[in-house]
């Protein structure tokens, strides 16, 4: 179970680099920064996906939840909100070592 976060982890911050790269060409391009929202990235690549999550969360889950909670992190820019989540998978995937297996040898 385990591996499965940190894989899901590594893609996360694998799509994180992609989003961070794509924002800084175009801030090269345009001579200013820019940072893309996670809801216009989402958008241009699939909004038929971006609209069923926008309809599973006020159906399913909570209605209310939509416009202070989810909306808010859309808004973020993509590649900070990848970054995070790959952190909180790594985290969860993550498995500590004993603290005997830290010492060095001969100790």
């Amino acid at each position: 179970m385990r591996f499965l976060f940190r894989l899901a982890a590594t893609i996360a911050l694998a799509v994180a680099v992609i989003m961070a790269v794509v924002d800084a060409t175009r801030s090269v391009a345009t001579s200013h920064l820019v940072m893309t929202p996670l809801t216009t990235s989402w958008n241009s690549v699939s909004p038929q996906t971006l609209e069923s999550f926008r309809q599973f969360v006020e159906t399913r889950i909570v209605p209310a939840a939509w416009n202070p909670f989810v909306a808010t992190i859309l808004d973020q820019p993509g590649f900070a909100v990848f970054a995070v989540l790959a952190v909180l998978l790594y985290l969860v995937g993550y498995k500590r070592q004993p603290r005997y297996a830290r010492l060095p040898a001969g100790h």
